[in-house]
């Protein structure tokens, strides 16, 4: 467990913790504190409890005010306001800030402004970043993590274009004598194409539909079932529509051409002779 100290706006936290739910008004002379998801999970801890810290000689008496959500320190966390940490232990050191600077600013010149006055014992242990470098190292590190998972996902869409291309095939070739029926009836080659590229549409909206529907289902699971026992913490469900949108059209493209394809074979036989059997 570990306890942080940071300046809150106590009438309004949710401006610098991502919480969990609203913040609980704090009782008249109580000490508040936002505890993190683990918690919750590890020592069921709720809003409203009162918790005792071994801060300074004695034991403080703090009330917790509301949940927030940390997703860097899985065995939990106690957020208090930073006054109320250096009246109760009179610790004024501290190990992490953060500067907000000002259109005219440079990072660069702050940043070595910073080093300059850091001793050079603790230099080389300072690490100094601007919140976009720090994002970007994050997402690199996560992009990294999951490199296996985005290839099983290019293996699923191969895997998955195969199979509608071997299903559209084979009913193709089955259909070959009405194809060629079609074409005695005077149905050109191209009217049939469009057909069997209509019925590539029908059939990739359908995979469509039956995928998001799953893809969704699962995605709850693992954000309410399989993140809270393994990791101890939640998120909130955004859903990509615009993605959705590129992936169904694509999809849908690619299924209705693989049918288009398929159907080119088939009508590569005379008409004649694809039906000569019925006569």
């Amino acid at each position: 467990m570990i306890l942080i100290a940071q300046q809150i706006d106590e009438a309004a936290p949710g401006r610098t913790l991502p919480l969990v739910g609203p913040s609980r008004a704090v009782p008249t002379g109580e000490i508040p504190v936002w505890i993190s998801e683990p918690m919750v999970w590890l020592y069921h801890y709720r809003v409203g409890d009162r918790l005792s810290l071994p801060l300074g000689a004695t034991s403080s008496a703090v009330f917790v005010a509301g949940i927030w959500r940390d997703y860097s320190r899985q065995f939990g966390s106690i957020v208090m306001r930073e006054d109320d940490y250096t009246r109760l232990t009179q610790d004024k050191f501290r190990t992490e800030a953060a500067f907000a600077l000002t259109s005219e600013a440079s990072p660069a010149a702050v940043t070595a402004a910073l080093r300059a006055v850091i001793p050079p014992a603790l230099n080389a242990q300072t690490d100094i970043g601007a919140p976009s470098e720090i994002r970007v190292r994050a997402l690199r590190i996560f992009d990294r993590s999951f490199a296996v998972t985005y290839a099983l996902e290019a293996i699923a869409i191969m895997i998955g274009l195969t199979g509608v291309a071997a299903t559209l095939s084979a009913q193709t070739l089955a259909r070959t004598k009405e194809f060629g029926m079609l074409r005695h009836i005077g149905v050109g080659r191209r009217q049939i194409l469009m057909m069997l590229a209509m019925e590539g549409v029908l059939l990739g909206a359908v995979g469509i539909v039956a995928g998001l529907g799953l893809g969704c289902a699962m995605s709850q699971v693992l954000i309410h079932v399989v993140n809270p026992k393994s990791f101890h913490w939640t998120m909130e469900t955004r859903l990509p529509f615009g993605l959705f949108a590129v992936l169904a059209a694509l999809s849908t493209f690619a299924a209705a051409l693989t049918a288009m394809l398929a159907g080119r074979a088939a009508l590569s036989i005379d008409a004649v002779r694809a039906v000569r059997e019925d006569w």
